[in-house]
């Protein structure tokens, strides 16, 4: 294994050596004592930095680092937490009668802490909390990415409601990446294999707890100007720039846990792009002796491929002349024909273009979707291919990394309940002890985070007024929020079928009932569209022209720049989370259980996870089985009279208790049954123990 270099650091003593290896793994992102230890060290200039450590760190001269060790309490909590990082670190238990054979997970994206913004969201934040929880599990893992220079969109929303695009370049001196080295101590650069003209890719590593990520680098000198953006931006709209990410991703990801000597049984796929790594793998077996029929078997019986695609048409699909124009010489390594390579790509519904996803269910028989309504959708939407070829897709349904997501007060006071609970999540009988939470605690607990959200809200309209800020706008933006107002939510991607501007269908009704002086509402949006996506950057600029209007009387606000910073405070503050895709296209969300795992209530149609999640007292329910703007609009509003009613209901008491009750049945029926434990398990032994045993018993 070759070595990796970290960041520079300022001189640290050697008293606080430690603050570097745990500011560069992102264990300290999900372990609180972690967290709360690099916010007492400067608690104005943690928020300043944007919780990074590795910012914060960098920013302390030496007089603060002395400060610090002089602070009797600090270096307790410094050494303390220092042993719990090496603890874990150490830690061996598995959760399964055997282990896995060791795992590649490839994915597009991950979503791990805003200081490292390679994610654009939910795909993303479920491959990051993949990771997470396989480090917790002791499973052995290793992550593909790519290091995306200019990461996302940066949201800024203008006067007139449009979208921009800003670039937001990732600094490589503060986020929590090394650099992989080579033999003579320089950051290794591999070329992709086969690709004319070259590709070179300098490798990045990220610690994730137990678990490394590398990150593919395409921005270098070696690479030409154009070549160069190849890992710019994710999900180029130009689909031959997407087409060389895809290569570049899938075979020299490949390629590079084979430079770094990095062995591994089982090749997971998260979604399509990555696809092309399977050739890569059939090219791995046919080196090492295999005949290429051995080598095809080889890498489907030990593939796993999970979709998160509900529709064919959202699937990529590349021209035959574009894959020729990469892939000719690939042909001989692979011993296969033109016509052979491309049968493997060919959709049997629509063979005009090489399908990603195609390709994928093609060269693994371990296929998943993310959902069990989203197994009978895929299973509609690829029928013809599924019985052309003899395959059948399971499911396993996302669930979210726990440690990430939760509120503080809520992890302490299951400590508190139930001891090491996080050894336990997943049981939903340990999960009964809830009910024994005093009302009182959680209502205070949700105002409080409540109070911290629009907080937080009013800071970034505060420091938008100091650039120079169009009043109008920070007033859309949220300035008149109330935190004494029932707070409905909806954050997630803005395209047209999450029908994000559903709710407005009929604005009179609406300002009628939100503007009831006895139960008011607020409702808060934030979303960001891809650059492409104008009807997106459409339904936008209309909700945040609502936002401006002053009918709304500043009760509706649009969140500008949505990320993983916003999302948490969100979830945690907000009463109500809305959700209303058009089924059945949600193929299972999460933004919903990462909300409902902190006490917040989830109003969805019965789409995606929430079919498996509501149990009829865990939350609320719009529409029907199948949608219709009209009626689900209309549920809608009626939804949010009852939860009006409930939420202002007080009795002789200062908290509404059916709200309170219904909060306490969603945090005892979600939290486990939807944790990323529960998910990995289902992984294990569905997929990874089954080919793992396999492989054990042929060798013996």
């Amino acid at each position: 294994m070759l070595k990796s270099k970290n960041i520079i650091f300022p001189h640290l003593p050697d008293e606080l050596e430690n603050l570097k290896r745990i500011s560069l793994n992102l264990w300290w992102s999900w372990n609180p004592r972690a967290r709360e230890l690099f916010k007492s060290m400067d608690p104005y200039l943690w928020d300043d930095v944007d919780e990074n450590p590795i910012a914060l760190i960098n920013s302390l001269n030496e007089n603060d680092l002395n400060d610090l060790i002089n602070n009797k309490e600090f270096m307790k909590e410094y050494h303390l937490v220092s042993a719990i990082f090496e603890d874990y670190l150490n830690t061996s238990k598995i959760y399964t009668k055997e282990n896995t054979l060791p795992v590649a997970y490839f994915c597009a994206e991950f979503g791990l802490h805003h200081s490292l913004p390679i994610y654009s969201g939910g795909l993303g934040f479920l491959a990051g909390d993949i990771l997470k929880e396989a480090s917790d599990m002791n499973l052995p893992f290793v992550g593909v990415g790519f290091m995306y220079a200019h990461g996302y969109v940066k949201q800024v929303i203008g006067s007139d409601g449009w979208q921009k695009a800003e670039n937001q370049t990732i600094n490589k001196d503060i986020a929590p990446i090394e650099r992989v080295l080579d033999e003579n101590g320089n950051h290794l650069i591999i070329q992709v294999p086969f690709i004319d003209p070259p590709v070179y890719v300098a490798v990045w590593k990220v610690n994730v707890g137990k678990v490394e990520l590398y990150l593919l680098d395409t921005d270098i000198d070696q690479n030409s100007p154009w070549d160069r953006g190849i890992s710019s931006h994710l999900y180029t709209p130009d689909m031959q720039e997407r087409l060389r990410q895809e290569i570049v991703l899938g075979i020299g990801g490949y390629a590079v846990l084979e430079r770094l000597g990095i062995k591994y049984s089982i090749l997971h796929l998260n979604e399509g792009h990555p696809a092309f790594a399977l050739f890569e793998r059939i090219r791995y077996f046919i080196k090492k002796g295999m005949s290429k029929d051995e080598a095809i078997k080889k890498v489907k019986e030990t593939s796993v491929f999970t979709t998160h695609t509900p529709l064919a048409a959202a699937t990529d699909v590349y021209s035959f002349e574009s894959i020729s124009n990469y892939f000719n010489d690939y042909l001989k390594e692979l011993k296969m024909s033109k016509d052979e390579f491309f049968s493997f790509g060919i959709n049997p519904d629509n063979p005009n273009g090489f399908n990603m996803t195609i390709l994928a269910m093609n060269l693994a028989n371990n296929i998943n979707a993310v959902s069990k309504k989203h197994q009978n959708t895929t299973q509609n939407i690829w029928k013809n291919f599924l019985e052309k070829n003899n395959k059948k897709i399971d499911f396993v349904t996302n669930g979210v990394h726990i440690p990430t997501w939760i509120n503080n007060d809520l992890y302490y006071k299951y400590n508190e309940l139930m001891g090491d609970w996080l050894e336990i999540q997943d049981s939903e009988k340990c999960f009964e002890i809830i009910g024994d939470i005093e009302d009182e605690f959680l209502w205070e607990m949700h105002q409080r985070y409540k109070e911290k959200m629009i907080d937080y809200i009013n800071e970034k309209a505060r420091e938008k007024w100091i650039k120079g800020c169009d009043p109008l706008i920070l007033i859309a933006e949220g300035v008149l929020l109330n935190s004494d107002i029932l707070t409905i939510t909806f954050a997630r991607r803005m395209t047209s079928y999450k029908r994000p501007d559903l709710i407005f269908k009929d604005l009179d009704r609406l300002y009628s009932i939100i503007h009831n002086p006895k139960m008011p509402i607020q409702l808060i949006f934030a979303g960001k569209a891809h650059p492409a996506d104008t009807p997106g950057k459409q339904i936008i600029q209309r909700i945040f022209k609502i936002c401006e209007d002053p009918g709304s009387k500043g009760r509706i606000a649009f969140v500008e720049n949505y990320n993983e910073e916003i999302a948490k405070h969100l979830i945690r503050g907000s009463d109500i989370w809305l959700n209303n895709p058009q089924i059945p296209l949600e193929a299972s969300g999460t933004s919903g259980m990462k909300a409902s795992i902190n006490a917040t209530l989830h109003l969805s149609t019965l789409d995606g996870w929430w079919v498996e999640g509501y149990n009829g007292k865990n939350g609320f329910v719009i529409g029907d089985k199948e949608s219709n703007d009209e009626k689900d609009a209309e549920s809608i509003y009626e939804n949010l009279e009852k939860i009006a009613k409930m939420y202002y209901e007080r009795d002789d008491v200062e908290y509404p208790k059916k709200f309170v009750k219904m909060k306490k049945e969603a945090l005892k029926s979600i939290t486990p049954k939807f944790s990323a434990r529960r998910m990995m398990k289902d992984y294990l032994n569905k997929f990874y123990l089954p080919i793992s045993k396999k492989l054990r018993s042929e060798n013996g």
